[in-house]
């Protein structure tokens, strides 16, 4: 048994929690429940009502934060402390948002002063390629830019691009590559002319399998088309920290962007890996895109825990895991350009805390990760929301809206607010079967057809939520939101004492596939694999089933 399970506050909540009555009959009960459960920070509106919680249920989730020590382990998180222990890293991406007079010292060096100069490097480059200047091999102005990374590498500045598209400055074109899977660069490269692209290569190894065959494939492809050795140099750059391999693929060391071990590849964005993102929005919005970002880190530092919305979020997502036996967690966007979020969010909490140790070795006795999906919150309510009405597991969910849209028309937003609003109401309220008996009230069904169809038409309730609302989808906004995700899968991870920022089960596939690549690639004999592995790679020699 780990020491969380044991503690008697652990205990407590156990048993407070199973006793808690139907969020409907919380609401009838106190009137002001809504003022009492909501906060704001950062451009953001959090209300957090339409939980299974009272004041004393969140008395007992702070007083399991502060048993943990998050304060302090947030704190050390902050001050640049190793608290990635397994790889003995310290855990600095908010160094990567922080304001020039930030001073964040890490081995006696003020690493401020690093990002502020990749960031002034960044801007010369985006200024650059967006006004013209910068030109291709032929002379010509360059008109698309192909982004070709993995994970957070690629995800982060895809989903971000995508939903600050209202804020995009210049005309260049953006092409997404990450799949190892040749159709998907091949589908790319027929839309561009090598005379006029430039290619993002983002990785910090330079040696990343699918990101390193997607850039030699992407190579070949402007050699065939006219580039010559030397003009790679116009027409590729490099996020890395392999200076090395990149020039040796023909980089030019002026155009290679820095990344840090104190980074993550999930909390990577705010880095030049969103070089993407600020040559389609321009430096001044991802800049403000960080300024966010940094405003939610200082609330998250500085917020006493009861007023702290990262510290919130993250204790009930872990109230629900793990007193509640939630395994999922969906994120639903009321608005198109965040339809992207869900996914982004995905990988920065499962990739984060799918962990089945704590940080000293012993095996957890809790849940920990939650699987996470969504997507668009209107088209799912034709779909999956039935699961989460009428269904029998707990989904706890995430709504988040704009209070006003980049595109008013007509009735748009109005029915769009009316839909998310009215969602969350029904997995509170849900309906019982008297009132599903009363809506049949009025049709010429038989008393026994409708005492049955009442039946189906029930709706147990009692289903979570929160609700983030902002004033309008902006670079800041969106800054805070994401930084909010981030500090609430830190919260959890902390109380859970796992390491949040290692991933070794991705490290495993990876070994695993390199393995059998060499065996797909050459006569080794595939035997010493198990029986299943042995087949798979001998149909594949074969070509056929």
């Amino acid at each position: 048994m780990t020491k969380l399970t044991q503690s008697q506050t652990w205990k407590a909540l156990k048993a407070h929690t199973q006793a808690l009555p139907h969020m409907r009959h919380l609401f009838e009960d106190n009137a002001q429940r809504f003022n009492q459960m909501s906060t704001s920070a950062c451009g953001l509106f959090l209300d957090y009502s339409k939980n299974r919680a009272t004041q004393e249920t969140l008395s007992f989730l702070f007083t399991l934060a502060d048993e943990a020590k998050l304060e302090s382990k947030i704190t050390a998180m902050f001050n640049g402390k190793a608290i990635n222990t397994t790889e003995n890293r310290a855990v600095l991406h908010t160094a990567l948002r922080a304001k020039p007079e930030q001073k964040i010292l890490l081995d006696g060096l003020n690493i401020v002063q690093e990002v502020q100069e990749t960031q002034l490097k960044m801007t010369t480059f985006v200024d650059a390629v967006s006004t013209g200047i910068w030109k291709g091999y032929t002379g010509k102005t360059i008109t698309d830019v192909v982004s070709i990374g993995i994970g957070g590498s690629f995800l982060g500045p895809k989903i971000v691009s995508q939903a600050l598209k209202p804020y995009w400055t210049s005309k260049l074109n953006c092409h997404f590559v990450a799949n190892v899977d040749a159709s998907s660069i091949t589908e790319k490269l027929k839309l561009l002319n090598a005379e006029t692209t430039i290619f993002v290569i983002s990785s910090k190894s330079f040696s990343t399998q699918e990101t390193l065959t997607n850039t030699i494939s992407a190579k070949d492809w402007f050699l065939k088309q006219g580039g010559e050795h030397k003009d790679v140099a116009k027409h590729f750059v490099a996020v890395t920290s392999n200076i090395v391999k990149a020039t040796e693929f023909g980089i030019d060391a002026d155009n290679i962007f820095p990344m840090w071990d104190w980074v993550g590849g999930r909390y990577s964005l705010w880095s030049a890996i969103g070089l993407p993102v600020a040559l389609l929005i321009g430096m001044k919005n991802f800049q403000a895109l960080l300024q966010g970002a940094n405003e939610m880190d200082q609330h998250f530092l500085n917020a006493p825990l009861n007023k702290n919305m990262p510290v919130i979020m993250g204790l009930f997502s872990l109230l629900y895991g793990n007193f509640h036996d939630a395994q999922s967690h969906v994120v639903l966007t009321y608005d198109h350009y965040l339809r992207g979020l869900p996914a982004y969010f995905q990988q920065l909490d499962m990739e984060s805390n799918g962990k089945s140790v704590t940080l000293d070795g012993n095996k957890v006795d809790f849940s920990t990760g939650p699987v996470i999906w969504g997507g668009e919150g209107t088209n799912g309510q034709h779909a999956y929301h039935q699961l989460l009405h009428q269904g029998t597991a707990l989904i706890p969910a995430d709504f988040i809206m704009p209070l006003n849209s980049h595109n008013p028309l007509g009735e748009h937003h109005v029915q769009l607010a009316s839909n998310c609003f009215g969602q969350t109401q029904a997995l509170m309220q849900g309906r019982n079967y008297d009132e599903a008996l009363d809506e049949l009230s009025g049709n010429q069904l038989s008393t026994d057809e409708k005492a049955l169809i009442a039946k189906h038409k029930v709706m147990l309730g009692n289903k979570p939520s929160n609700t983030i609302l902002m004033d309008k989808l902006t670079p800041s906004t969106l800054g805070s939101l994401i930084a909010l995700y981030e500090h609430r899968t830190f919260v959890q991870g902390a109380i859970w004492n796992i390491n949040s920022f290692d991933q070794w089960g991705v490290e495993l596939g990876k070994n695993l596939g390199n393995d059998v690549l060499n065996r797909l690639k050459s006569d080794i004999d595939a035997t010493a694999l198990d029986c299943s592995s042995n087949g798979l790679i001998n149909l594949f020699r074969q070509g056929k089933i």
